[in-house]
């Protein structure tokens, strides 16, 4: 599947592979809402995630994930990189105030 933004081609390179029912994690007691397991992507380059809600409402999060990683991807950003810092502002020169007196 392709989408495209403003002459972007939007290349489905993270589907959604799965949702389904699981447990609910350690620690969270039965009785605070289903859980479901999802799998996005294929391959070493997929992505597990739980989330609690109800069937349609993880799916709707999950397609929306999947959406954004695509998207991001498509535009040249990496889904596993974290940014590349910006260079940091030049300090301002002192003022003339700011200066210390000779």
């Amino acid at each position: 599947m392709t989408d495209s933004i403003d002459d972007v081609v939007i290349e489905n390179k993270f589907p959604i592979t799965s949702i389904e029912k699981t447990e609910p994690p350690q620690g969270v007691k039965d009785g605070e809402g289903e859980w479901y397991e999802y799998v996005i992507g294929k391959g070493s380059s997929s992505i597990t995630g739980r989330r609690s809600g109800s069937l349609k409402a993880v799916t709707e999060y999950v397609e929306e994930y999947a959406d954004n990683l695509n998207r991001r991807s498509a535009l040249g950003y990496s889904a596993y990189a974290a940014r590349k810092p910006t260079k940091p502002a030049k300090p301002a020169e002192p003022t003339e105030a700011a200066k210390p007196a000779k």
